[in-house]
């Protein structure tokens, strides 16, 4: 899904607004217990949870506004797990009016974080380490998760039931976004695919198949280095969202796999900012 190469550049530089950013998701992560609340200067409020599945119970960062109903997006972050910079994500994300829980994948062999940092997964091997816990990420069991997800958001006081639920997957989240929309699609009204992998594969499992199986919306974020290694992907995906009558924003950003992430090596924020804009443009439809 993630291809390794991408990952195993230096990182070219320390952001300091994204350090101050991820302070208080840094704190949030490391409370003890379900549901401990931290108020953000922001007016957001953001917990831990947990959250009974059929395999356990799955650990996630909660973050919304303080007051109010609001629309609610389910995050799937890249290979490197819930961890700082996901928080900071999603505290933007609430920040513009959305109920957001970040989901730990991994939650069946360790609780998040599992990383750091983007830097510390790849100093501590992190494509080795966590090759069996991805290998159990399979379509059945996503879309047990996602069902899951999508059903504890809808009991939140904070959640507006009158809105779709929006899902989001980053690299390896990317096709296990779209198998969430696909396991509950009464509820899911927009995906957000960005730098994903595996998105056209063999198999009736194949994301791109199954972009009939929702009534959603889909944006794919497809990053220049992954379009140039595989330039099928873009068409592949048009011409499904075409013959399943999806509407389905497609394209080949001017960065590389990774740029919408914070703590990635190919970090770009210019072009971040415009997926981020493409994206709230989505969720206005929910």
């Amino acid at each position: 899904m993630c291809e390794e190469d991408v990952h195993h550049r230096q990182a070219r530089l320390t952001r300091r607004q994204f350090a101050a950013a991820s302070a208080g998701t840094a704190a949030s992560l490391a409370l003890a217990g379900c549901a401990s609340l931290l108020l953000t200067d922001a007016g957001l409020a953001e917990s831990r949870e947990r959250i009974a599945t059929p395999s356990g119970m799955m650990d996630a960062l909660f973050v919304r506004p303080a007051r109010g109903r609001h629309p609610a997006i389910l995050v799937w972050p890249d290979i490197a797990s819930l961890r700082a910079a996901f928080g900071a994500m999603a505290r933007r994300i609430a920040a513009a009016g959305y109920a957001v829980l970040v989901i730990n994948p991994f939650y069946r062999d360790q609780p998040a974080p599992q990383f750091a940092s983007f830097a510390d997964f790849r100093e501590r091997d992190g494509f080795l380490l966590v090759g069996p816990w991805r290998d159990k990420l399979t379509r059945p069991a996503v879309s047990r998760d996602a069902e899951a997800a999508i059903a504890w958001l809808d009991r939140q006081s904070s959640g507006d039931l009158r809105r779709g639920v929006g899902v989001e997957g980053y690299c390896m989240g990317g096709p296990l976004a779209v198998w969430s929309a696909a396991a509950v699609p009464s509820r899911v009204g927009a995906v957000a695919s960005f730098h994903g992998g595996g998105l056209v594969r063999e198999g009736a499992d194949s994301p791109n198949a199954l972009l009939g199986a929702a009534r959603a919306h889909y944006l794919f974020a497809i990053g220049q280095d992954d379009h140039a290694r595989d330039p099928a992907v873009r068409p592949a995906l048009e011409a499904a969202a075409a013959a399943a009558g999806r509407e389905a924003e497609v394209e080949v950003y001017a960065a590389d796999h990774g740029w919408t992430v914070p703590d990635s090596p190919s970090y770009h924020a210019a072009e971040a900012d415009r997926a981020f804009a493409r994206k709230l443009a989505l969720y206005a439809g929910l």
